[in-house]
């Protein structure tokens, strides 16, 4: 759903009221608006139409499901929905010569470096379905698959500390690779490199060499790493 509530503050003072109780009419909706209520009844619209609100039996408005995942992401305090981190899966693929499956990011942000696939996890999938389909969508390659821990990276600038990415790694160890290898496709580039041929690149993810070396090992639990990157870079 594009639709974001956070457009309007009327709208995030509904979502608010709703989230902390089982239902409202329209005049106590109004009174948090503190709006006439022709302004009240349009932005009530606005979140039946978005599918977070509806009119229940009893005429009363309350949140949908997707209403409660959309408001529960919300500082109650701040009124304001919260920035949350991103999963993702990050895969190392190992293939009989001991070389690892590399990627150059060919879109923004970070353009031009070089580090593992990932992929980001969907609603409901599991981590290692997430593994499988990822590898293949990427790569066009399966893999015996093994999780072996969580990896949180942050991402600053270097010159004023600013946060620029906030991310938790599944680190997923794949072995016995089979089919044929995608070297290039939209976004990225693919290759099998050793380690060493991977870090000599000239833009290389500062992570790479520590999430290589955390995969290899038989489970490491969780790790977690900032790291410090030029704007010019991001």
């Amino acid at each position: 759903m594009s639709y974001e509530a956070t457009t309007h503050h009327n709208q995030m003072h509904i979502l608010r009221h709703l989230l902390l109780r089982p239902d409202a009419g329209f005049a106590e909706l109004q009174k948090q608006m503190k709006v006439e209520s022709d302004a009240a009844n349009f932005h009530i619209k606005q979140l039946v139409s978005a599918g977070y609100i509806h009119k229940n039996d009893v005429g009363h408005y309350q949140l949908t499901q997707a209403g409660k995942e959309y408001a529960n992401r919300m500082d109650t305090d701040e009124h304001i929905l919260e920035r949350q981190p991103k999963l993702s899966v990050v895969l190392i693929i190992e293939n009989a010569k001991s070389m690892l499956l590399a990627q150059e990011r060919l879109k923004h942000p970070y353009y031009g470096f070089w580090g593992r696939p990932t992929g980001k996890i969907r609603w409901g999938e599991k981590v290692l379905e997430t593994a499988a389909r990822e590898l293949m969508e990427e790569t066009g390659l399966t893999a015996d698959l093994e999780m072996k821990g969580l990896y949180h990276k942050i991402d600053v600038r270097r010159d004023t500390g600013e946060l620029l990415e906030d991310k938790y790694f599944c680190v997923v160890h794949g072995t016995n690779p089979q089919g044929e290898l995608i070297s290039e496709a939209e976004g990225h580039r693919n290759t099998w490199l050793t380690v060493e041929e991977l870090l000599a690149k000239p833009k290389v993810f500062q992570s790479v060499g520590e999430v290589s070396q955390l995969a290899l090992e038989k489970h490491f639990g969780y790790r977690e790493e900032v790291c410090h990157y030029h704007p010019e870079e991001y």
